[in-house]
């Protein structure tokens, strides 16, 4: 068997309490945890299985998976894509039922609107539940600044939580409108987010002007060809904290680059951020279980208390 039996029931268990059930990976070969299946990963998002494959399977790998899915549907799906890497353009194709014609991420009373024509996400990324779980614990009362901001997911978990200002910046103005529409789904205040369609490195004085912030999140690709290389870009970022934050505010640095070790942020931060503290390396999610943690996602949650201090304790 493929497929962790007890990870199905559990969806299965959930379902049966509730008909909308949160959005899950329900595996996660990439890991390196499962020796055969490291370019395999399958995900739920109600009603639709995505499998998704990195490199040509072994012959019956997917009609295997489609068999061992049967028990979700029977009721908790309906269909089941495959998404294929590995081939030019990332093509996508139904093996099991029609996807339907709007379909959601959702967490808890949250949805977020998906898509995949085109693209190789479908525009929620599970892996950062983390993040969003930390951002909901410190987002109320707070200006918040999402950079690299995507669909803007972040964003509806800040305002949902009491945020008084978020700020969505993102050179595409495509994502951002879909990030729009994740704030209307979800019945949000408009008066509480701001979108802001801006080559990120060349537009700090736009950036600053609705701040100062108390919390800022970086999320940017780790390799965007022609706008962002985090060897070389990063640190672009980290300089800026001092003029984009007030005094206490929290920062929280994502990463998703497993050839670059915790390290490689904690010497920015030290660098380009001395005054810049650190506080924890957030835990990965359960759902995405690697063998090699260093290479996991990283998410660093930093204290800014100001200029003049320096921390030469903390590290990532």
């Amino acid at each position: 068997m493929i497929l962790d039996k007890a990870r199905i029931e559990r969806l299965l268990a959930d379902f049966e309490r509730d008909a909308a059930v949160d959005s899950r990976r329900l595996f996660h070969g990439r890991g390196q945890c499962y020796p055969g299946y490291e370019t395999l990963v399958v995900d739920y998002f109600q009603p639709v299985i995505l499998i998704t494959l990195f490199a040509e399977p072994s012959e019956g790998v997917v009609a295997q998976l489609v068999a061992e899915l049967q028990p979700l549907l029977a009721g908790a799906a309906n269909c089941v894509l495959l998404q294929e890497r590995y081939l030019e353009g990332a093509p996508t194709r139904e093996l099991v039922g029609s996807v339907p014609e709007t379909w959601y991420a959702r967490r808890g009373e949250l949805v977020f609107k998906l898509a995949l024509q085109g693209q190789q996400n479908p525009g929620f990324f599970l892996d950062m539940e983390p993040g969003r779980q930390w951002l909901e614990s410190h987002a109320k009362d707070k200006r918040v600044l999402n950079l690299f901001a995507y669909t803007c997911a972040f964003s509806v978990v800040a305002v949902a939580a009491g945020a008084t200002k978020v700020v969505n910046v993102d050179m595409s103005k495509s994502a951002l409108g879909r990030g729009r529409d994740n704030h209307h789904l979800n019945g949000l205040d408009k008066a509480r987010s701001q979108f802001l369609p801006e080559q990120i490195l060349k537009s700090w004085s736009r950036i600053r002007r609705p701040g100062p912030y108390d919390i800022v999140i970086f999320d940017p690709p780790s390799f965007q060809k022609g706008s962002f290389v985090a060897t070389r870009d990063y640190a672009k970022l980290l300089r800026r904290v001092p003029e984009l934050m007030t005094e206490g505010g929290e920062v929280l640095a994502c990463l998703n680059a497993p050839e670059l070790g915790p390290e490689f942020m904690s010497e920015l931060f030290a660098a380009e951020c001395p005054e810049a503290r650190f506080v924890q390396r957030l835990p990965g999610s359960p759902d995405f279980p690697d063998a090699q943690p260093e290479r996991q996602l990283k998410l660093l949650h930093y204290n800014y208390p100001g200029p003049g201090f320096s921390d030469s304790t903390g590290s990532a």
